[in-house]
């Protein structure tokens, strides 16, 4: 009993290789779950927007909170995992996730649904970084752990592809509310196969659970986002410039209180370190293309083309598909080419993406936003692949669930800011070239010059000239939000592209 009880514990511990591979398919599967949660919440915002009627923030707010709850405790739970044991703090997120899952089902307001959203990022928390660091140690050869991670993000997209089209199904046949229904049939096997095929792994020298410290990464992340949101939104004043300011006080009194105590929550010398640091930036960015896009695309697709949820969601499969095929196909690429011009390249793949939007403007964009979601993806997939393999290698492997916080947090704060810059930028043109007919109603004119969802809904309720003319208005405002968002994305990412080549120059 002992020895095998040290073998569960042992990075590996001792696993065959039929059932390494069969832990990392039960370990995929809440992957897949949050992939197919953030693309289905895109695809469903319209139809959403009509049932709870929610202001522009609140749309915002409904795909934000999510990752931002996520990226403010990706690092505590991290630490918590070291500590209490991954595997366990896996299946508690899991039972947790989808019993708040099913509370979102029964919104009855919008701002219902952001509180459950918010419910959802606390238990998601705990199942991100637990499967990536599990994978660190039950993959101790270096190239099956890439292949594993390269699976593991093809399980992302694998479900960012089924999102759309399953939600699309939900959405055509039984509302919007079926959106957040799949969470049990995903989970339950999780959490039956679990505890039968994944090995129980924590760090031998936990650090104390630091109260202070998670306190201060809330701190720094939920006023970024909001002092970000602020800008893109009203404009530079009093209230961005101070939630900028807390964010930047929380996150340098983080970073002190780390330096200073023995066995800190989270090891912040790891970024003196090119390789991590240029990783984890290569993460974000990455992430902050995918999901930027993502924002706009479904809205363009469903409101202004004019396709059904799950039609926007087949027409996007090429693009998703391509980002799975990627990070497989980079196991071998980086086996001849160095890792920082793969993810150079990948980053640099992703702007040309934004170029093909930029390119394909009126009446070429439907056909634009699929040429240009291939391309991203193709970028994401190797970027992502590498970027995540060159975080885990970097540290023990004791330390994997703080290494995996830290790649995860970099995922979800390049979601939150992939929606909360280009998002806002999008609503701020919109809201700044749409012409609202005279004689609405106030809460109407409201709705319809803030989103253009809420444009589409209110139209419905015009006569037909009325409404021709405020559709094509809100159409024409939106897809000027795109073209500025797009002209942002290429320079953050081609800036990025260059930052990455050289910090991971020293990367095997």
């Amino acid at each position: 009993m002992l020895s095998a009880t040290r073998a569960a514990s042992a990075p590996g511990g001792g696993l065959s290789t039929r059932r390494r591979w069969a832990a990392l398919c039960v370990l995929v599967l809440p992957v897949v779950l949050v992939a197919v949660d953030n693309t289905v919440l895109a695809f469903a915002v319209p139809a959403i927007s009509e049932a709870l009627r929610p202001t522009g923030i609140q749309v915002l707010w409904m795909v934000d909170i999510y990752p931002l709850v996520l990226a403010g405790l990706l690092v505590p739970m991290g630490s918590l995992g070291d500590r209490i044991g991954r595997r366990r703090l896996l299946l508690i997120g899991a039972s947790g996730f989808a019993a708040v899952s099913a509370a979102a089902a029964f919104a009855p307001s919008a701002s219902w649904l952001v509180v459950a959203r918010a419910a959802m990022g606390v238990f998601g928390s705990m199942l991100m970084p637990a499967t990536l660091s599990l994978i660190r140690n039950v993959f101790v050869d270096a190239r099956e752990r890439r292949i594993a991670i390269a699976v593991w993000a093809a399980g992302m997209s694998g479900g960012a592809a089924l999102g759309p089209i399953l939600g699309g199904f939900l959405l055509e046949h039984f509302g919007w509310p079926a959106v957040f229904w799949m969470a049990a049939p995903v989970l339950v096997p999780l959490l039956v196969l679990g505890p039968l095929l994944v090995p129980e792994s924590r760090d031998p020298r936990p650090g104390p659970i630091d109260v202070v410290s998670i306190g201060l990464v809330l701190a720094t992340m939920t006023p970024l986002v909001w002092g970000i949101k602020h800008l893109s939104s009203v404009g530079p004043d009093a209230a961005a410039a101070v939630a900028l300011a807390v964010s930047v006080l929380g996150g340098v009194t983080f970073v002190r209180r780390q330096l200073r105590r023995e066995i800190p929550m989270l090891d912040v010398r790891l970024f003196t370190n090119p390789v991590f640091s240029g990783s984890v930036f290569a993460n974000l960015l990455s992430m902050f293309a995918l999901v930027g896009f993502f924002y706009f695309a479904a809205q363009h697709l469903q409101l202004s083309s004019g396709m059904s949820p799950m039609l926007a969601g087949l027409f996007l499969l090429p693009g998703t598909v391509a980002t799975a095929v990627a990070g497989l196909l980079v196991v071998r690429v980086v086996e001849r080419v160095r890792p920082s011009r793969v993810v150079a390249g990948g980053i640099a793949i992703n702007a040309l993406g934004y170029v093909v939007v930029l390119a394909t403007q009126g009446w070429w964009l439907d056909a634009g936003l699929m040429a240009a979601f291939i391309l991203i993806g193709l970028g994401s997939g190797a970027a992502e692949t590498i970027s995540n393999d060159l975080i885990l290698a970097s540290v023990p492997a004791a330390k994997a669930g703080a290494a995996s916080a830290i790649s995860e947090t970099a995922y979800e704060v390049g979601s939150v800011l992939g929606t909360a810059v280009l998002g806002s930028v999008l609503t701020a043109v919109y809201t700044t070239r749409v012409a609202v007919p005279d004689g609405l109603a106030p809460q109407d004119a409201a709705a319809a010059g803030q989103t253009l969802g809420g444009a589409t809904d209110v139209a419905g309720r015009l006569d037909p000239a009325r409404a021709e003319a405020l559709l094509s208005s809100a159409r024409e405002a939106f897809d000027s939000g795109v073209l500025y968002t797009s002209w942002i994305a290429v320079a953050v990412l081609t800036v990025a592209a260059v930052v990455a080549l050289r910090a991971l120059r020293t990367a095997s």
